[in-house]
């Protein structure tokens, strides 16, 4: 078996996720993690070091990664050719750490191969017309599990990410069509879409509009005095069933109403969550597992690496590599 490597980086809200997937016969993974805590801690060359243990630097050929909401640019880039790390501006929803700006920085450093997915906005340009009225849809790391789902023989189908927030994106003939972000219907443990109290408490000057995102999930709404496990699943899966309910709306007007459903996230492994979800939506939703961002990261890093020119409706860039 060949040594050489493709990698996918999955910048998630929590941790920072690596896939090294081998170029072979056989269909060798590797995965590790870090946090987004300890890696903000950590100078370029301890984050490097950190990657050396997981994988082989000098076999990499090419690595796909993804940074925070990925919003300033709309084609698969180089690296070295996106500005302010592919972002429109620093504000915006989501928790700030660091850990994501420093491996971002150290692998740039390094100059390991890299090129960078981007996110699903306003200025994507295969998504459905009527999607791009909401400025931003979902991140970069979504295309990666659009892809790991894709890379599986599924062309038409929606996917639920759920863990510190949710996220649901549909794919249509193996095109993008669009996504719901975080902010907008269906919460996550900890951020949420901005009700009517809170959109006073801004007013009032007690919260900024991002803390109050941050705190609109199933665990930190005011409302929610229970100490009752149960109540907060079914809370989230109804949330989540409605959200996908939504997505399969559009795919009526791809003729795919029926797309199969998959679920993945911290949350959206739960088999309590599923099953609930299933009842819900009267589905037999499939399980990905938490690193299925990174590895279809990787799996855009391979095949942009042996010429593809198209993932999902989103172009890569010209003489790329």
């Amino acid at each position: 078996m060949s040594n050489t490597t493709f990698v996918g980086v999955d910048h998630g809200t929590v941790g920072i996720r690596f896939a090294g997937l081998e170029d072979g016969k056989r269909r060798d993974i590797s995965f590790f993690e870090l946090s987004r805590k300890a890696a903000a801690e950590m100078s370029s060359e301890k984050i490097i070091k950190a990657v050396e243990v997981g994988l082989d630097i000098e076999e990499i050929k090419l690595t796909a990664m993804t940074y925070s909401m990925g919003d300033d640019f709309s084609i698969i880039k180089d690296i070295k050719k996106v500005k302010n790390r592919g972002l429109k501006s620093e504000k915006g929803a989501g928790a700030r750490i660091g850990g994501g700006t420093k491996v971002f920085d150290a692998i740039k450093d390094a100059g390991i191969p890299t090129i960078m997915i981007p996110g699903i906005h306003a200025g994507s340009k295969k998504i459905d017309p009527r999607m791009k009225f909401f400025s931003h849809c979902a991140s970069p790391e979504k295309v990666g599990v659009a892809y790991n789902i894709y890379k599986k023989g599924n062309e038409n189908f929606i996917f639920s990410d759920i863990s510190s927030n949710t996220v649901t994106m549909a794919v249509a003939k193996g095109i993008i069509i669009g996504a719901i972000d975080a902010c907008i219907l269906a919460p996550g443990l900890y951020q949420g879409p901005i009700d009517l109290q809170l959109l006073r408490l801004i007013d009032d000057g007690e919260l900024s509009a991002n803390e109050a995102f941050s705190n609109a999930g199933i665990l930190r709404k005011r409302w929610q005095k229970e100490e009752d496990e149960a109540l907060f699943s079914d809370a989230l899966s109804l949330f989540v069933a409605m959200e996908i309910s939504t997505m399969r709306v559009l795919m009526r007007d791809y003729d795919a109403p029926n797309a199969e459903v998959f679920l993945t996230g911290s949350e959206g492994e739960k088999e309590g969550i599923k099953e609930r979800i299933n009842r819900l939506l009267d589905v037999k939703s499939k399980t990905l597992t938490r690193y299925s961002a990174a590895i279809g990261c990787a799996e855009i890093a391979k095949d942009v690496f042996y010429g593809e020119r198209d993932i999902l409706g989103i172009e890569v860039e010209k003489e790329i590599i």
